[in-house]
């Protein structure tokens, strides 16, 4: 997609909507200077364009009973074309992956997977990663504690 233009009146209505995205339109337009009809077409414009992909509830990890978190590096025996879509299809399929990135360096591939306990962990591991052709290792760390976490993004 192409990079969309954004001027200062976007950044602020974006700024506003990712801090709460079920916020009024008249509260919206409040706190970015607009009357409600300019900044309805704004938003408007912004979903159309694709910078606003989608509206969601950001959940508690814990409280929904997913309290584990891995962070996986995997290298594939093979970085050839097919190889990367068979991987990438597969990941896209299992609810425990949650972010997944194609890297550079040593290794292929960063998961970020969320389970409610070692258990479920080791049954992911043994009944979809490793079950995967073409992987040549895998190597997971657990996190302890979560220190940062956002979805926003830094637009000034």
């Amino acid at each position: 997609m192409p990079k969309t233009s954004l001027d200062a009146l976007d950044r602020k209505i974006l700024v506003q909507l990712q801090s709460d995205g079920r916020m009024s339109l008249a509260n919206l337009a409040a706190k970015v200077g607009l009357s409600p009809s300019p900044c309805l077409r704004r938003v408007r414009n912004l979903e159309r364009s694709g910078v606003i992909a989608r509206y969601v509830a950001v959940l508690d990890q814990r409280a929904v009973g997913l309290p584990v978190s891995i962070f996986i590096s995997i290298k594939l025996e093979k970085q050839k074309q097919e190889a990367l879509d068979k991987f990438a299809k597969a990941i896209a399929r299992w609810p425990e992956v949650l972010e997944c990135y194609l890297m550079t360096g040593p290794r292929d591939y960063w998961l970020r997977v969320v389970v409610p306990d070692l258990d479920a962990y080791e049954r992911f591991l043994k009944q979809k990663l490793t079950r995967l052709e073409g992987i040549a290792s895998i190597e997971s760390s657990f996190a302890l504690e979560q220190v940062k976490y956002t979805n926003v993004l830094p637009l000034g």
